[in-house]
């Protein structure tokens, strides 16, 4: 039945993009993973402003023992995803409670990450037998995206994207200069452990496409380019979303016609664009 559905590329380019909205299960990957790259785009590009990565490295480790309990109990690994990623970054919150990356941070998210894998085994060991989804909750996979994922995935990302919307300009002076904005009144706590929930939501949502362990790839990387090409914060933030959407429709594309998971090309496509940016700067330097 699959050999029957991936035909490979043909030389009609219009043909081959028209095949991809053929199947609904296509349909419902390429919303899953527009919605997705919108909101990694977004907090992502707080994430690396705030030199948060490694949380957000923590949180996708998280991700997998989420998705692994979700399937051992037979619900939604989308729900499990939430459910792991939301209480990780409560507890990252409540553990540090640092306004941006530290040392006390540091350590805190350390141990959380190798809590967070020796779950997600344990739940594989419980699961019994050879667990076939393993492969997509590790790298990704554009089967068995559901309708109801999708909305799913759609209220929660607007509601994450309407908080960030709601704080961004005090998330982005607490980013910048901490001090200075806690000097000012601002709540740079606060603001922290509720860009860290945010964070924790979006790492859920993208490990629906990338994979547990390949969601760190999309959260960065486009981020990462895009503050490598300019410093505006609006045309930054524009760039992350365009580049993390350009990467995930390119990779669900390239999945369908081959054999290879999503996440392998996502994380390809998007460590590509960060290798040319870099080296452009370089040769303009």
């Amino acid at each position: 039945m699959v050999a029957a559905v991936f035909q490979g590329l043909s030389w009609d380019p219009v043909a081959d993009v028209r095949e991809l909205f053929r199947f609904p299960f296509m349909v419902h990957a390429l919303e899953a993973g527009t919605i997705a790259a919108v909101s990694a785009g977004v907090v992502g590009w707080f994430m690396v402003l705030r030199r948060q990565t490694f949380a957000g490295h923590t949180l996708a480790s998280i991700a997998f023992p989420g998705a692994a309990g979700a399937v051992l109990v037979g619900i939604p690994t989308v729900a499990g995803s939430l459910g792991f990623c939301a209480a990780g970054a409560i507890l990252l919150a409540s553990g540090s409670g640092l306004s941006r990356g530290s040392g006390g941070e540091s350590a805190a998210t350390g141990s959380l990450q190798a809590l967070g894998l020796a779950l997600g085994f344990l739940f594989v060991g419980l699961y019994g037998g050879i667990l076939g989804d393993l492969d997509s909750l590790l790298f990704g996979t554009f089967l068995g995206v559901s309708s109801g994922q999708v909305l799913a995935l759609l209220g929660v990302a607007a509601a994450m994207l309407a908080a960030v919307a709601a704080v961004a300009r005090p998330l982005l002076f607490a980013s910048v200069d901490p001090e200075v904005a806690a000097a000012s009144g601002l709540r740079v706590r606060l603001l922290g452990a509720g860009f860290l929930v945010v964070l924790g939501l979006a790492v859920a949502q993208t490990s629906q496409i990338t994979g547990a362990l390949l969601v760190f790839a999309l959260l960065v990387l486009p981020a990462a380019t895009a503050q490598r090409l300019t410093v505006r914060p609006a045309l930054g933030v524009a760039l992350s979303v365009g580049l993390a959407l350009l990467v995930t429709w390119l990779g669900l594309a390239l999945a369908y016609y081959s054999e290879y998971p999503v996440g392998f090309y996502v994380t390809s496509l998007a460590f590509g664009l960060y290798v040319v940016t870099r080296a452009v700067e370089s040769v303009r330097r």
